[in-house]
């Protein structure tokens, strides 16, 4: 059984599908990648190279699959940046698609639109997109704070908005909802992570996941990432994904997705500032920036992580 993963793709780096497939594959999952957008790297780094594909191969390209027979072996689709409306809808017809010939497969929608500090990043015709017509269809959702507030209207600061912000999504069709950073203070009763030694140990930052009958919460120290790192919620998608996949339980799943995530970013930062510290006794003052994720350097976090973290269930 595969993974059909429809997202953007860079050439260096990982956002996109270079931060999603390489995950799945080392769980052991078989993934077929379909590229919306191909980049020379991802949009951070404030110049790039490439282009847009565009909603026609989406489709041309998942036409062929299924003329090849081979759609039936299709247990989960997972959908990123959309690029534009047209993209979504070539989305939304690929996931019918493998319904049509595998009903049982899973979809899961990262709605990718914004951040917290940043705002919307996509053209304006996206959020309503995923709101009334991607989300329907979408199993799993995975947005972030910001993504969240945006597709519900509802502000989630606290325990009760988080809750009620969940639970609209759900109103929307999803039957879980996977909210990837959450810096509200919906803490949970008694609270405690395994928390290691270093850097970031003095906040916090969590991620919620709902079933409809249950809320969980995971709280891992917050590295001080700056802006954060692109592709981040790209890998907490699709580690969450095939670790679901493999678990179909939340509360396991999100464990096991909070330490792998940890681990990489972990890796990546204190990576950094080895680079840094060596830049620095060149004479230069400052931290080298951390431009990108260490997935393929930090792999063993995928599998065996470094860390454990305790999801607790909120209450009702």
């Amino acid at each position: 059984m595969a993974v059909l993963s429809i997202q953007s793709h860079v050439v260096y780096g990982h956002a996109g599908n270079s931060a999603a497939v390489f995950p799945m594959q080392r769980l052991g999952r078989e993934v077929w990648a379909l590229n919306t957008v191909e980049f020379s790297n991802h949009t951070g780094f404030g110049g790039f190279r490439g282009r847009v594909l565009g909603a026609e191969l989406v489709t041309e390209l998942v036409r062929g699959l299924e003329e090849r027979g081979v759609l039936r072996g299709c247990e989960a689709v997972l959908s990123g940046y959309l690029g534009d409306a047209a993209v979504g809808r070539a989305v939304i017809d690929a996931v019918r698609r493998v319904r049509g010939f595998s009903p049982k497969a899973l979809y899961c929608c990262d709605p990718v639109m914004g951040d917290t500090g940043k705002g919307f990043y996509v053209k304006p015709d996206i959020p309503a997109m995923f709101r009334n017509e991607v989300t329907a269809l979408a199993d799993i959702v995975t947005p972030n704070q910001f993504e969240l507030e945006a597709l519900t209207g509802i502000k989630a600061d606290t325990a009760d908005e988080a809750r009620r912000a969940v639970n609209a999504l759900h109103a929307l069709g999803p039957g879980i909802v996977l909210v990837t950073s959450y810096r509200g203070a919906a803490d949970a009763p008694g609270e405690k992570t395994a928390a290691p030694g270093g850097a970031g140990e003095g906040g916090k930052i969590s991620m919620l996941v709902s079933d409809k009958k249950d809320i969980y919460q995971i709280s891992t120290p917050e590295l001080p990432l700056g802006t954060g790192l692109a592709g981040s919620g790209d890998l907490t998608a699709a580690i969450f994904l095939s670790r679901y996949l493999e678990t179909g339980d939340i509360k396991k799943t999100l464990e096991l997705c909070a330490a792998s995530v940890y681990g990489i970013l972990e890796a990546s930062f204190l990576a950094a500032g080895r680079a840094g510290n060596s830049e620095g006794a060149a004479g230069s003052a400052e931290a080298a920036p951390c431009p990108e994720l260490l997935i393929v350097r930090a792999q063993d976090e995928l599998c065996s992580p470094s860390h454990t973290f305790e999801a607790l269930r909120l209450r009702s």
